[in-house]
């Protein structure tokens, strides 16, 4: 019988905003979320497909959850389905703070599916000042297109399984 649970680890610090994307992809994988320093690396052998989400800071994913995968054993994650997910106050330039864990992620062997980001509140630096950026995100149409995102990533793991939630 194939692996089938989900994991999703995320570091989610200031506002809670990338938690909110992360329960609503499980709500669609099943499965947990978890942080990565909550994990042990021999529980990847039960996953079928893992997430990694986390804020932007200073331009990069969380230095914990970057941490987690360097630690991790090179052939521990040996072609799991993978995908990445990321708030910010600038989600445009996602794939640029993405494409650095995606490498990580290639090369711990990790078969990476997609990345997935969106608008998330941000008060770094003077921005706290004027409110921040995103007050209201991730709102429900983000978190829409957050399950929307993940039932792509159950039917690419899972190509006989039906969706999790019904449309």
């Amino acid at each position: 019988m194939p692996r089938r649970e989900c994991l999703i680890l995320c570091k989610s610090v200031h506002h809670g905003s990338t938690a909110k994307v992360a329960e609503a992809m499980r709500e669609v994988l099943g499965g947990r979320v978890a942080a990565p320093e909550e994990v042990p690396y021999a529980s990847l052998a039960d996953c079928g497909v893992v997430g990694f989400g986390s804020g932007v800071y200073y331009g990069g994913m969380h230095p914990a959850l970057v941490e987690w995968l360097r630690g991790l054993p090179d052939a521990a994650a040996a072609t799991i389905p993978a995908f990445i997910f990321t708030t910010s106050g600038l989600p445009f330039l996602a794939k640029v703070w993405a494409a650095p864990l995606r490498r990580l992620l290639a090369g711990k062997g990790f078969d990476v599916l997609g990345a997935f980001a969106c608008q998330g509140f941000d008060t770094w630096g003077p921005l706290w000042l004027t409110g921040g950026l995103n007050k209201n995100h991730p709102d429900d149409r983000d978190l829409e297109r957050a399950r929307l995102f993940a039932d792509d990533i159950a039917r690419k793991v899972w190509p006989a399984k039906t969706a999790v939630r019904s449309a």
